[in-house]
């Protein structure tokens, strides 16, 4: 996504893609441009020292580089070995994986065929010119993914490295391609017109269904409506996006902001929504950092959920998936979030979200996890942790959504690889009544992963699964992997400049 941070902020940063360590899993905070990134934590530190150190030790048992163990399965759980060392056992992960040949890569094999369903992707247009856009490999390289190349140039967000990123360097296997609205429009990373004729390249080329398209409506802006009824009527989504906050980059000057209640402005607009059998709609909400009272003045309410009951209550019909679980802490170390969850048992913004269902007696309210999965997962485990306990247990293992942000922080396979292993500490558990999340591939996982997004997208998991694994992207993938093609390590984005 586009960035909004000042010229002094960005003197602060440098490309995540060049100027991080190449980890298997990110240790930095790598921004996406919507937030100015936090320097990496002494524990961050003490990660990255460890990695580095099973890297030269292990690397050689292997008999690999530190780069080639570093993208290897070995590399992975090695990884998430050092994490569990700094933060505490969060992560499932057994020794013997990063120590032993072909223990981790057995075990990466046999997920390999896991479907998962990833609802929030992104790519930008071939003419997309704002630079300022690689300030995401930079934060990305510096907090999260040390191994992202060639962070200068905007190829890395683009359509040819979409493809490689998402489908050949993870398991992903079916994707949703997304956009957003700004006020200045030539910060539109895609049209409408121009998602739906990605699903349609991906889908035609691989010769099965790994393509879903939103289409982003703009309430406020325009004849949005007629835009609505075009996308109904030639689009065709397979839902819809909106930014309740509007233009994401600064509080708008234009008043795009709105409310899902808003009966006049918005009920006119679901009921083409349950008419047209397009009804899922997507919001983003939270992340909005510290100040946000002072530094989003008027606007930072639209990006709470008190507008979403009244909504989904009277239309219940529609299925209303959040972004981002409506977190709210955006510019901030977890470790504060983290204090305050366990003091009080509650998550800012993203509870409020979990307790929907049982304050309002709704069943149409979905959480995805996006950006704020991907950051607490590198920068405190723990709070991962009591973030994905607070949706499942308010929301139900049956509504919370699988999504990674791609390709803002390379791709998504260190996030696919931190759920599958991570697993709520047994004193979280006891303390605030969460469920054990489980096995990467036991129901609780199985429902984030895959089977909420098919249940909402018509999707027959094994129809599908008997497409993909024969179709042409498929084959592309055996034949980079047979080549000996590595995983990057890349992220995109910004990432703090070292002192």
């Amino acid at each position: 996504m586009p960035h909004y941070l000042s010229q002094a902020e960005l003197d602060r940063t440098a490309p995540a893609e060049t100027a991080a360590f190449r980890s298997p899993v990110p240790t930095q905070i790598v921004s996406n441009g919507e937030y100015n990134p936090l320097p990496q934590t002494r524990e961050q530190q003490r990660v990255e020292a460890r990695i580095k150190e099973m890297a030269d030790q292990l690397g050689r048992r292997h008999g690999m580089s530190r780069r080639s163990f570093l993208a290897s399965s070995a590399g992975m759980a090695a990884a998430f070995l050092a994490m569990n060392e700094v933060f505490g056992s969060v992560f499932d992960v057994a020794p013997a994986e990063a120590a032993e040949p072909g223990v981790a890569k057995a075990r990466a094999d046999a997920m390999a065929s896991q479907f998962i369903v990833d609802v929030q992707t992104h790519f930008v247009r071939d003419d997309f010119k704002q630079d300022g856009l690689l300030g995401l490999a930079q934060y990305a390289k510096q907090h999260w993914n040390p191994a992202i190349t060639n962070e200068n140039d905007l190829y890395r967000y683009k359509f040819e490295n979409y493809v490689k990123e998402v489908f050949v360097d993870s398991d992903t296997k079916v994707a949703l391609l997304s956009g957003a609205p700004f006020d200045d429009q030539t910060w539109d990373l895609l049209s409408n017109d121009q998602i739906v004729a990605g699903r349609a390249a991906i889908n035609r080329t691989a010769g099965s269904r790994r393509m879903l398209a939103h289409t982003v409506f703009t309430p406020k802006k325009g004849d949005w409506m007629a835009e609505v009824d075009r996308a109904i009527a030639t689009l065709k989504p397979d839902s819809w996006k909106g930014y309740t906050i509007g233009d994401p980059l600064f509080p708008s000057k234009l008043g795009t902001y709105w409310r899902l209640d808003d009966e006049k402005l918005m009920y006119p607009f679901y009921e083409k929504a349950v008419k047209s059998g397009i009804n899922t709609i997507c919001i983003h909400k939270g992340l909005l950092p510290a100040d946000y009272q002072t530094s989003w003045p008027e606007v930072w309410k639209y990006a709470t959920v008190e507008d979403l009951p009244k909504a989904a209550k009277d239309w219940p019909k529609l299925n209303f998936v959040i972004y981002h679980g409506a977190l709210r802490p955006f510019q901030e170390s977890p470790d504060a979030s983290l204090a305050e969850f366990e003091k009080t048992g509650r998550i800012q913004w993203a509870t409020d979200l979990a307790e929907i269902p049982s304050k309002y007696g709704v069943k149409n309210v979905y959480g995805e996890i996006g950006t704020a999965f991907a950051t607490c997962a590198v920068s405190n485990p723990r709070f991962a942790a009591a973030f994905i306990g607070t949706l499942v247990r308010g929301l139900g293992t049956d509504r919370v959504l699988w999504g990674t942000d791609s390709v803002w922080y390379g791709s998504p396979q260190w996030q696919i690889e931190a759920m599958r292993r991570l697993e709520i500490p047994e004193d979280m558990r006891k303390a605030h009544k969460f469920a054990a999340l489980g096995s990467a591939d036991g129901r609780t996982k199985t429902a984030i992963f895959s089977g909420n997004a098919s249940r909402l997208y018509n999707i027959n998991v094994k129809a599908a699964l008997g497409a993909i694994t024969t179709d042409k992207l498929a084959a592309i993938r055996a034949e980079y992997v047979a080549a000996g093609g590595e995983r990057s390590n890349a992220r995109f984005g910004y990432v703090a400049r070292s002192a």
